[in-house]
């Protein structure tokens, strides 16, 4: 996939028709992905680049401040500019405006046809506990089960929590255990006890499944979605 550095629309040669057909080419193949339902990372990184193109924006004011100096890249962090000295060119501050102004459109559009999709399946998803919950609910398992639901992979989940800008978050790792071919004898009951059986690490384990009637791609599209459906999940049933 072609890929955009941070601070692509300040890199090099700054003009407006060069950035602009660097954007298009970008997006045109983020799309093709998208056509094809695969989100991830194609998603996130549109967000990234939108988010970075929107800081420069904002801080408009500090940079005409700092002036004359030189955009090299953004800690994300705090969302501060950092530069290094330039020759003051209002010329260039004004072709940098219009390809911001220019690229922040496209980008949006971008986003609006990944989040259709993402909120089309995200809406298609079926989320429920197997068995009895535990106290203990950030570490676990979840089955995910897509199209006639037969086939039911099984991954290991961890949830932490992190702060960022006075905020606190959720996050999740996972990690792939099995897949299992469901039938009389799978039932997500079975499967979990053969999980505990066989993983002695965890005795009593949360466990979920979540089902779509959906075929879209795993690794691109269902298991990023169905982990962050996850991580809703438990956070509201344990708030």
């Amino acid at each position: 996939m072609k890929t955009l550095s941070e601070t692509w629309f300040a890199d090099g040669y700054i003009d407006f028709e060069l950035k602009k057909y660097t954007l298009l080419a970008y997006l045109q193949e983020v799309n093709t992905y998208f056509t094809e339902n695969k989100l991830y990372p194609q998603l996130a990184d549109v967000i990234f680049h939108y988010n970075n193109l929107v800081a420069f924006r904002e801080n408009k004011k500090y940079l005409q401040e700092q002036f004359p100096k030189k955009f090299t890249g953004i800690q994300m962090e705090k969302l501060q500019l950092l530069y290094e000295q330039m020759i003051e060119d209002d010329e260039l501050m004004q072709e940098l405006e219009e390809i911001i102004h220019y690229s922040t459109g496209k980008i949006k559009t971008a986003i609006s046809n990944g989040t259709e999709i993402y909120e089309f399946v995200e809406d298609k998803l079926t989320i429920f506990p197997v068995g009895l919950i535990p106290l203990e609910i950030h570490e676990g398992y979840f089955f995910l089960s897509e199209g006639s639901y037969r086939n039911t992979r099984v991954y290991q989940y961890r949830l932490s929590f992190f702060e960022k800008h006075d905020a606190k978050y959720r996050s999740i790792r996972t990690e792939f255990v099995d897949h299992w071919e469901r039938n009389i004898v799978n039932t997500y009951e079975n499967i979990k006890a053969e999980l505990i059986r066989t993983k002695k690490n965890f005795p009593n384990p949360a466990v979920y499944s979540i089902e779509t009637e959906l075929t879209f791609p795993i690794d691109e599209t269902l298991l990023p979605i169905a982990k962050r459906t996850l991580v809703r999940y438990i956070s509201g049933n344990a708030a």
